[in-house]
């Protein structure tokens, strides 16, 4: 079993900043990280000594986002990141884990369990198959896929008014436009790449935002 690092002065800073008096949840959720979740092949073993500065806190940077009393689904939940990282940082939003593979759901439900969130639903589906039920203010999604194949599997699950909020990598801006078409036919607003995190993380998170368009008033 990998030994759950120790936050180091940075992180430490960051992480009590945004968890603030749930930064204990969050040791905790760590604790599953490093321990039964690479058991389940959910992280690889590389992966513990940058735990909070590449994974969790690159997510949970998201938390200030979102606003209170709305709800947030996320796309390919896998490891809870960015979903239950959020969940714990911010326990006035409800969260839809969205996730197809059982063996993630059910490590999923366990972490969920133990750290009694009472704001997340778990869901075991495929994005395309849960347009129906569920309606959210905010998606999220962290390493799915690119985002012309992206778009198709989170639009679909957004409000009228809703927000995309993509954690993304070097490639966004190449990404976006390789989805410049995808944009427009699902009649989004123009996207935006935002830096989040910039003096409070040691390396910021890079994020796509964007919104659906506004309806015309005939």
């Amino acid at each position: 079993m990998q030994q759950t690092p120790e936050l180091t002065e940075p992180e430490r800073a960051a992480a009590s900043a945004i968890f603030g008096d749930r930064l204990d949840l969050a040791e905790r959720y760590v604790g599953h990280l490093c321990s039964t979740g690479i058991e389940h092949g959910l992280l690889g073993p590389r992966e513990v000594p940058r735990i909070w500065s590449r994974h969790v806190l690159n997510c949970a940077i998201l938390a200030p986002e979102l606003t209170a009393d709305t709800t947030v689904a996320d796309v390919g939940s896998g490891a809870g990141l960015p979903g239950l990282a959020l969940a714990i940082a911010r326990p006035d939003v409800e969260f839809i884990l969205i996730e197809p593979m059982e063996r993630r759901v059910e490590w999923l439900s366990t972490v969920v369990q133990d750290l009694d969130l009472d704001n997340v639903q778990l869901i075991r589906a495929r994005a395309e198959e849960v347009t129906d039920e569920v309606m959210a203010d905010v998606v999220t999604s962290r390493a799915v896929t690119a985002l012309k194949r992206l778009l198709p599997l989170t639009v679909p699950l957004l409000d009228d008014d809703g927000e995309l909020l993509l954690l993304k990598g070097r490639s966004v801006h190449s990404e976006i436009e390789a989805a410049s078409k995808s944009f427009s036919r699902y009649k989004l607003q123009k996207p935006t790449v935002e830096l989040l995190g910039e003096g409070l993380l040691e390396e910021p998170s890079t994020v796509v935002r964007c919104r659906r368009r506004a309806a015309r008033v005939a």
